[in-house]
Order: structure tokens, then C-alpha cells, then sequence
């Protein structure tokens, strides 16, 4: 390590070499563990940012097998008819000096709500030998199954993991399962072990539509890889369901193989494995002419000294390149096509994905744990680490995928056999803050698709985007939040990059969305500062009036363009969108603030020729002199979104601070509900019985005959931004409280933790919790003016910006507080580091920082 002074600055060069020694050398890191009846629901999503996912269980098996274009939830891959299916498994042959050879299936008992079924007991493989004991450990996107058994001489480590690293896109969006077999000998003697992975030929099914169809597996040994590689000879290769998969060993051993197992008769099929298997550890292929779906095994066989410990890898990897369109059956107008997918212009097929990773696995399994470490390390909330860290695993399942051209494009949430809610909604991703923190790559092209293709000419964003993108203005329907949310987002990802080329290739589109505003019959049609118009929202209704939830989404949209007019050299439009700001910033704190918080000043539009085309999707009030599904005076959850996102983008208040304060405290008395078994709900239950969560919204005044229709609810997404507007207003315990009431429902008991529901599974809003983190750290950062600020608050902290990630270390000495920050990945250049509250520094000049550089200085208290 090298250290170089330069006045106030200190540089310390960490040896990149030292530093991956010293990474593989350490076990996975944990952040929370499930034992007991807390492994019920656990299936932990494994793959990579838009390829489909296969996802881990709470005991050690696979399932969801959701790999083919499509959500898939229960889909474990079995073709066998019949009461006896098997679906993939991973199972160990053990051999002990002078005893008999044995074989028992790499998983935890099965839980008692898969003991009854028409045929007796559905829990996948059900009835083979297992482990008695199981404890899952995790965080994301490592998790592991310790697997322990008194009658067996050994203990099993079931891992699995995707690598995830913070800027690197690429490397994060691998089609493939890596699964880490830790066996260790806990008898005096040697064993003789093997793993054995059996995976069906499914190739032409994705659980829902499609069959196989000539199927063949072939074992293929090329560059020390030796595996089954998967393939159709009779799938149509036009269809979504085609393409190719790989199961791979890189264990240094005996391997042996089945391209197929016998015809599926009662249990024939499975017996002739387990004696082949029991017999030697070593596997003898067999012939089935009958099957369009044979089934594969690979298996490798070691020896294990007493008491020795080893770890054996397989990976499973897919490649299906025919993603359709939005396949929507019955909720909009499907325009049929083949979009594909991005990771398909990467590799050539599955075979492919495996050649090209596996040489720099160790890598990215490293860096993967520099990055988790990092986080869990952080002086943060476990909290805000458990709720950010794992909804981060929605990002990597079939909500979100990337098309041929490299655009990330997502649903809302996934329904157990289909996307739920088509064309990247922007209302609802609004909510959702972990791409462009880690991922601004992708959150720019989100960005292209809003302004790029989903705006009209006159500046109407259809709030969702068709596909094809030369389709994406098909739906014709404004969202008020929606726009306004992608304005602010569109700031997000030009302060997070300084990409000028981007800002200035999309700024005509972002002037007109809002220039939309105030066309006749528009939201602001009066050019006031305030929403009045028909507006449509994330509540799928129109809100009629000004109200607080879209009021604050305009006045955070009318900051960030005037400072990106600013910046283009648009004097007069960043003028008139100062004032325009001024004056609804205003009339909100004084005509919407009734003292404890912000409500809604109903104005009926009357007729509607005076609401604007493409304002009303006509799912929401129909007698627009009294229109229903109002809010009124209702205490709504996500008053304060737009505020919250202001604080995100460092624009700071767009209100009175007191005012946004007293709101929070509002929110918890009246939508805080410490048992909702005697709430009455009128529509989905996301939260019930003895469980706390905050409602969507409450009247403690007078209510609307029919408020609008989520009023009962709970959805963790809106709890979310409400706890982080708390914590960026320092109300640390409601808002964590709020937090842990979420987390404590996701608890792998009644829920699984790695999927947050709201409209179907893994549903996006949910990744606001990564604004917790943002809000605990007093994160901003912007590469236009070359900036980073955080809280004072001695400690240290993880950061990333969507490009770098590393941690900053806060010690306090006297009237001076030292700085060491961290770039572990990347490189990055600043003028200044500020200390919220406390001081600053200006660098002389512009400071580069670099790839694992740690760079020391001190920052005086007051110091501009």
C-alpha cells in the first residue's frame, strides 16, 4: 500500500492482487438467516438482469423454473405423467469404508403444506431420502442451505448466486445459475462422493404453452467444461419456448452422464437411477426412444479425506432469444412480433454463456462479494439493508427484460403464468430507484423509451409503451404522475451520468412533456403552478382538483427542468418554470395544508370537452359533475412522493419544511394500523390478521361515498416511500418502524422475502426500499458538477451512483472531521465532497479517483 500526501489529501493505492487474495478467502457473506417453519415460502431468485430466473427454496431445492420469456411461478420442470413427477434435483452418493453405498437428495425435509395433495404429498421429488435439518442463509444475491444430518458422515453447504455488481451491466446480466456444493467429511474415515444434477429437456414448454419436440442431450467436453448441452430438433425456431440450455460440472473429478433415463413407467425411471447412482457413484446412460424430453444427469465423484472440506460447482445456463411482445391476452391491443432478448447478442447459445463465464467466474464471484460486503458492512439500519437488498432480486426476474436493441423495459408485477401490467408503466416505475443507483446504464435507456418513443409531439407520454418501440405512443393515456415522475427521473439519470450528449439528444421531449401541462383542457391549463385538470395516477383513476400526490410530482418536475433549461442556455423557460414553481409551492402550503397534512381540493371538470384528449382512460368516474374515487380529505400514504423523490435528486423542498414534517407524523396517526384483523378491506389483502402496516389512505373527517378504490389496501411500495420520506426528515422510528413492519410480514413463514407483492409477484414499486439507503446515508451525487455529499454522521457507508460503487469512512478529530473514500470499482472524478450540516471541500482542480484508491482528507467544519 502506498500512501502520497498532497496537503489536506492523502491517496492509499490498495494492491488489487492482495485485495482478491484476501476476498477468497472468506465464505459468502450473510445478512440474515431462516430456520424452522421461516424456510416455508423462501424461493430466493436466481439470473441474471433480464434472462429469466430459476429460484432457490428455503430447503435447497430448485423451482420456478421461469427461464422461457415468461413468468412461470410453481413451474418445476416435469414431463412424467402420472402421480410420481420428478422435478430437477440435485442428489449425493456417499460411500463409507467397508458400508454400502447410499444416495440422499441435496435438500431440507419438506414442509408440511406439501404433505396433501389428490396422490398424497406435492412437494417436488417427495419421498426420496433427504436431509433431517436445514438453515437457509442470505444476502442477496448469495443464498445458502446449510444441510445437516446425524445418520449422515457429512454436512452440505447448498449455495447459489448470480453475479451482481453495481456498474457493471454485462457482467449482471449472465443466463445462468451458479450452484456451490460445500460437502464436508465429519466422519474419521475417507468418503467416496459424488454430485449428481438431473435436469429434464424442457425445451419447447415454458409451463404454459408449447411441447418439447425431438429434444436431444448431448455431453460435450470442451476447455476443461464437460456437461449436457441441451437441444430441439423439432421445436419451432421461431417460437418464444426455443432455444437451448447447458447443465455444466467444474469439479476436478470422475465425471459421468445420462443423456436420457429409462421410459417414465409408475416409478421405473426413478429406481433405475438411484440403483445405477447407489451402486458406484458413477452413472451408465441409457436409451429412451419414447420421450421428446429426455432427461440429463452429470455427475462428478471425489474422495474426502477425514475431516476435509471441498466445494464442487455446477452451473445451469439457457439461452432463448425469441422474446414476444407484450403477451397480454384480453388487456390491450397485443401487436404480434419478436422483440428478443439483449443477453442473446452476447452468446451464441447456452454452451456459449457457459465457455465465455467460466474463465472469469472466480472474478465475478469475488467482486460480487466485495459488493455485498461492502453493503452489509455499512453503518446503517439492518433494516434498510434487509428491505433494500432483497427487493433487489425483482430486478433479476421476469419483471424486467432488455430487447434486442438494449432497452430495459418492464412490467408492473408478474401473475404465476404472465406479465401483470404491460408497457413499463411509468406511474408505477416511478417508485423504483435501484437501477439507476446501480445500474444508470440501463436506467438511460428507460429513459430513451419514455422520451425517445413514448412521447407524442405535443408532448403526450402514453404511460405505457407498446412494442415494438416504433408502436410505443399506441396507448394514447397521459398519467399526471407518470409524466411528471419521468421528467425528474430523466434529471436522475443526466446528474447521475453528466451524459450532456443525453441531455441535449432528449431535451426538446422532456420541454414538451411538460409544456403538456398546460394545454387547454390540461392538467394546468390556467399555467398556475397547480394541478387542477384530469389526472390520471398510479391509483388507476383520475384525481379531479388539485391534491398533494400529484401536486408534488409538478412542483419537483418544475425544479429539475429549470435547471436543466439553465444549463442548455433556456433563460426564459427556466425563468417561467421558476415561477411557476414558486407560485404552486405557494398555494399547496397554503390552500392543501389543513394544519396536520395535505388533502385534496375536489374541482369537477363538469363536461368533458373540457378535459384534454388522452386524460381519462375511462375506468375511473363516470359522472364528471361528481365524479367518484376521489381522495378528498382523506390522509393519503404517498402525499409526499413527489418530495421524496426531490430529496433523492438533491433539489431539497419544494414545500414548507414544517409542514412536510408534521404530514409524516400525520401519516402514522391516522394509517398506522398495529393489527388489521379489525380493519375492514375492500379489496386485495397484501397485509392482515395481527400484522402492522400503514393503510393507503384514512379520513379522519369526512370521506367520499366511494373514495378512490385502494383505500383499504396495504402495498409495501407506498409503505416504503412514506418510511423514506421519514428518514430523509430525520423521523428515524416511524420510518424504520414502518420498515420493519413490511420485512416482518416477508418474513419466509407466511410470505417470501424476496417478493414484495402489489399487482402480481416481484411488483416494482417495491424497489423504492433502495431509497432507504439513499435517505440513511444522505447520498446525492452528481457528475455534472462533480460533487458527493453524505450525512455527517461518523461511520461508514456504502455508496454507488449507477457507474462507481464504493464506501466513505466518517471519524470525527475535534473540529475536523476525517474523510476516507473508496472508489472499488470504476473510476471517477470530483471538485467537491460535502458533509451535510457540517462543511465542505473543494479539491484544487478536479480529483480523480480510481479503481480501489482510497483517497484521505479532512473536512473543517463551516469550510466552503
Amino acid at each position: 500500500m502506498k500512501k502520497r500526501s498532497i496537503g489536506w489529501i492523502t491517496i492509499v493505492f490498495v494492491l488489487f492482487v492482495g485485495f482478491k487474495s484476501f476476498a477468497q478467502q472468506n465464505e459468502w457473506p450473510v445478512l440474515k438467516t431462516y430456520e424452522g417453519e421461516y424456510l416455508k415460502r423462501i424461493a430466493m431468485p436466481v439470473g441474471g438482469i433480464g434472462t429469466g430466473t430459476v429460484a432457490l427454496n428455503g430447503r435447497g431445492g430448485l423451482q420456478d423454473w421461469e427461464i422461457m420469456n415468461r413468468p412461470m411461478k410453481g413451474f418445476n420442470p416435469s414431463l412424467i405423467k402420472g402421480p410420481v413427477k420428478r422435478a430437477p434435483f440435485f442428489s449425493a452418493y456417499i460411500k463409507e469404508k467397508d458400508k454400502k453405498g447410499q444416495v440422499v437428495l441435496l435438500e431440507g425435509p419438506v414442509s408440511d403444506l406439501e404433505y396433501e395433495g389428490d396422490f398424497g404429498a406435492i412437494a417436488s421429488n417427495h419421498g426420496l431420502p433427504r436431509f433431517k435439518n436445514a438453515i437457509f442463509k442470505t444476502a442477496y444475491p448469495f443464498g445458502q442451505v446449510e444441510l445437516t444430518d446425524d445418520e449422515l458422515p457429512i454436512e452440505v453447504t447448498v449455495g447459489a448466486f448470480n453475479p451482481l455488481i453495481p456498474g457493471k451491466v454485462d457482467d449482471s446480466s449472465i443466463p445462468m445459475a451458479v450452484l456451490s456444493y460445500r460437502v464436508k467429511n465429519t466422519s474419521n474415515a475417507a468418503l467416496e462422493i459424488a454430485i449428481a444434477g438431473t435436469i429434464q429437456n424442457i425445451i419447447g414448454t415454458d409451463g404454459y404453452n408449447g411441447k418439447p419436440d425431438k429434444n436431444l442431450n448431448t455431453f460435450r467436453e470442451e476447455n476443461d467444461i464437460k456437461g449436457i448441452y441441451y437441444t430441439s430438433n423439432g421445436v419451432d425456431n421461431k417460437s418464444a419456448q426455443w432455444g437451448t440450455m447447458s447443465l455444466v460440472s467444474l469439479i476436478d473429478g470422475e465425471t459421468t452422464f445420462r443423456t436420457n433415463w429409462l421410459p417414465a413407467k409408475f416409478g421405473d425411471a426413478t429406481l433405475d437411477f438411484w440403483d445405477d447412482f447407489s451402486a458406484d457413484g458413477l452413472l451408465e446412460d441409457r436409451e429412451n426412444l419414447e420421450t421428446d424430453a429426455p432427461t440429463g444427469t452429470l455427475a462428478t465423484k471425489i474422495v474426502l479425506e477425514a475431516g476435509e472440506e471441498k466445494e464442487m460447482k455446477f452451473l445451469i445456463t439457457w439461452h432463448f432469444s425469441n422474446r414476444p411482445t407484450w403477451p397480454q391476452p384480453g388487456f390491450h391491443k397485443k401487436i404480434d412480433g419478436i422483440v428478443g432478448n439483449y443477453y442473446a447478442t452476447k452468446y451464441t447459445d447456452a454452451w456459449d454463456v457457459a465457455l465465455k463465464t467460466v474463465p472469469k467466474l472466480n472474478a465475478l464471484e469475488d467482486d460480487t462479494k466485495t459488493f455485498v460486503k461492502t453493503f452489509i458492512e455499512s453503518d446503517i439500519p439492518q433494516i434498510t439493508k434487509e428491505a433494500a437488498l432483497f427487493n433487489l432480486a425483482h430486478l433479476r426476474t421476469q419483471l424486467a427484460f432488455r430487447t434486442e436493441t438494449g432497452h430495459l423495459l418492464g412490467w408492473e408485477g408478474n401473475f404465476h403464468n404472465r406479465g401483470a401490467g404491460f408497457g413499463s408503466c411509468t406511474h408505477v416505475w416511478n417508485y423504483e430507484q435501484v437501477t439507476p443507483f446501480l445500474f444508470g446504464e440501463l436506467a438511460q435507456t428507460m429513459r430513451d423509451v419514455e422520451f425517445g418513443y413514448g412521447t407524442d409531439t405535443n408532448g403526450l407520454m402514453s404511460f405505457r409503451f407498446y412494442l415494438p418501440l416504433e408502436h410505443a405512443q399506441k396507448h394514447g393515456k397521459a398519467a399526471a404522475d407518470g409524466q411528471m415522475g419521468s421528467i425528474m427521473k430523466f434529471y436522475r439519470e443526466w446528474q447521475l451520468s453528466g451524459d450532456d450528449a443525453f441531455l441535449k439528444k432528449h431535451w426538446p421531449m422532456v420541454k414538451k412533456a411538460l409544456e403538456f401541462c398546460w394545454i387547454k383542457g390540461g392538467w394546468d391549463a390556467n399555467k398556475d403552478g397547480v394541478m387542477e385538470g384530469s389526472q390520471h395516477n398510479t391509483m388507476d383513476v383520475e384525481y379531479f382538483g388539485p391534491n398533494p400526490q400529484m401536486g408534488f410530482w409538478y412542483l419537483g418536475a418544475l425544479k429539475a427542468s429549470e435547471k436543466m433549461a439553465k444549463y442548455v442556455g433556456e433563460k426564459s423557460f427556466a425563468k417561467t418554470c421558476e415561477n411557476l414553481y414558486e407560485s404552486g409551492s405557494k398555494w399547496m402550503d397554503k390552500n392543501l395544508f389543513n394544519g396536520e397534512y395535505y388533502q385534496q381540493d375536489i374541482q369537477p371538470p363538469m363536461l368533458q370537452e373540457n378535459v384534454a384528449p388522452g386524460l381519462r382512460l375511462g375506468i375511473g368516474a363516470k359522472d364528471l359533475t361528481s365524479p367518484d374515487y376521489q381522495l378528498g380529505e382523506g390522509v393519503l400514504i404517498d402525499q409526499l412522493v413527489g418530495q421524496v423523490m426531490a430529496h433523492i435528486l438533491d433539489l431539497g423542498y419544494l414545500a414548507n419544511e414544517e409542514n412536510i414534517k408534521k404530514t409524516n407524523k400525520a401519516i402514522i396517526k391516522y394509517n398506522y394500523r398495529e393489527n388489521l384483523s379489525k380493519h375492514p378491506n375492500f379489496m386485495r389483502s397484501y397485509a392482515l390478521g395481527d400484522e402492522s402496516a400503514l393503510l393507503m389512505a384514512a379520513y379522519p373527517g369526512e370521506r367520499p361515498e366511494k373514495p378512490f378504490p385502494y383505500f383499504t389496501e396495504v402495498m409495501t411500495g407506498f409503505e416504503y416511500t412514506a418510511a423514506v420520506g421519514m428518514l430523509y426528515e430525520n423521523q428515524d422510528t416511524i420510518g424504520l418502524k414502518t420498515m420493519q413492519d413490511v420485512r416482518d410480514r416477508y418474513d419466509g413463514k407466511k410470505r417470501n422475502p424476496f417478493n414484495e407483492a402489489e399487482f402480481g409477484n416481484h411488483y416494482a414499486r417495491a424497489m423504492m426500499a433502495w431509497g432507504s439507503i439513499l435517505a440513511t446515508t444522505g447520498f446525492n451525487y452528481s457528475a455534472v458538477d462533480e460533487s458527493m455529499k453524505f450525512n455527517d454522521n461518523e461511520g461508514a457507508y456504502f455508496w454507488s451512483n449507477g457507474y462507481q460503487y464504493g464506501n466513505v469512512k466518517i471519524t470525527k478529530e475535534g473540529e475536523i472531521k476525517k474523510v476516507a473514500l473508496t472508489v472499488l470499482s470504476g473510476s471517477l472524478n470530483l471538485k467537491s465532497f460535502t458533509l451535510k450540516g457540517f462543511g465542505s471541500i473543494a479539491f484544487k482542480g478536479e480529483k480523480a479517483f480510481t479503481d480501489n484508491e482510497t483517497v484521505l482528507f479532512r473536512v473543517k467544519k463551516n469550510s466552503k
